[in-house]
Formats: C-alpha cells, sequence, structure tokens
C-alpha cells in the first residue's frame, strides 16, 4: 500500500517535500545552534555535566548538516547532469 503511494508521486510533488524538509532542517539547526551557544556559555561558568548537552546539541547540527548539505549536492549534480 506505501509502495503504490511512492510510485504515483510526481516529481513536482518529491520537489514541494524536499522544500519542506529542508525548512524542517534549517529550523532544527537554528534551534540546535541556540541550544548548543546557551550550553557553551553554561559551561564556561559551571564546568558540571553540561558537555552530555553540548555533545547532544552537536550532534544534531551535524546530522541536520549533513542532510542539507547531500540535497544541496544532489541537486547541483542533477542540474549538471541536465545541462549537459
Amino acid at each position: 500500500m506505501a509502495e503504490s503511494i511512492i510510485r504515483q508521486t510526481t516529481k513536482k510533488t518529491w520537489y514541494k517535500l524536499s522544500v519542506y524538509i529542508n525548512i524542517i532542517l534549517f529550523f532544527i539547526v537554528a534551534v540546535a545552534l541556540y541550544f548548543l551557544i546557551k550550553d557553551c556559555i553554561l559551561y564556561g561558568e559551571e564546568k558540571g555535566d553540561i558537555w552530555m548537552y553540548i555533545t547532544r546539541d552537536v550532534a544534531f547540527v551535524a546530522v541536520a548538516l549533513s542532510l542539507i548539505f547531500f540535497q544541496f549536492f544532489r541537486n547541483i549534480y542533477i542540474i549538471i547532469r541536465r545541462s549537459l
């Protein structure tokens, strides 16, 4: 059943979904960067178990940015391939 839904979607629908996914990823990056800066400031003041929160924030930023860059380079590759 899920396969029939995936097969019925057009390229235009996939492009719209890709834009929405990128917007969500940029929002995740913004929130994670906010928490990363906040936790780094707290780490300078407290020197407690804040490093676990910093690691969490770095992981969110790394995963979201890697997905964004993957889509970016994939789209650039598609554009270059179509223009040749």
